[in-house]
C-alpha cells in the first residue's frame, strides 16, 4: 500500500464522517461534522505540497531538496480560521439552545415535532 493511498483514504474517511455528522439534526453533531471536514481540508492542503520524506523543511547550506513551505503556511492559516469558525458556531449553537430550549438545528423541540 502506498503512502498516497493511505492519505487519500484518511481524507475520504474524514470527509465521509464530517458529511454524515453535518447532516444530523443536533447542533453539537453539526459542529463536530464541520470540524472533521476542516481537518480533511487541512490534510488535503498539506498533501498538495507533495509528500516528501527526509527533506529539510527550511533552507540550509548544502541542501538542494527541501519541502515546499507554502502548503505548510496555508495549513497554519486554515487552522486559525477553523478555530475561529468553530468558536463562532459553538456560540451560535449555545445561543440557539438558550433561546429555544432545544438542541435541534431547526429549533423545534421533540414534543413540537410530533404534533
Amino acid at each position: 500500500m502506498s503512502l498516497e493511498f493511505l492519505i487519500a483514504s484518511a481524507i475520504a474517511a474524514l470527509v465521509a464522517g464530517g458529511v454524515y455528522l453535518t447532516l444530523r439534526a443536533r447542533t453539537f453533531q453539526v459542529v463536530l461534522g464541520l470540524t472533521l471536514i476542516s481537518y480533511a481540508v487541512n490534510l488535503f492542503l498539506f498533501c498538495v505540497g507533495r509528500l516528501m520524506i527526509d527533506r529539510s523543511p527550511l533552507y540550509a547550506k548544502g541542501v538542494t531538496d527541501y519541502a515546499d513551505p507554502l502548503p505548510q503556511a496555508l495549513v497554519l492559516t486554515a487552522i486559525v480560521i477553523t478555530f475561529g469558525m468553530t468558536a463562532l458556531t459553538v456560540v451560535l449553537a449555545l445561543r440557539s439552545f438558550l433561546e429555544s430550549g432545544s438542541d435541534q438545528v431547526d429549533g423545534v423541540t421533540d414534543d413540537e415535532g410530533a404534533a
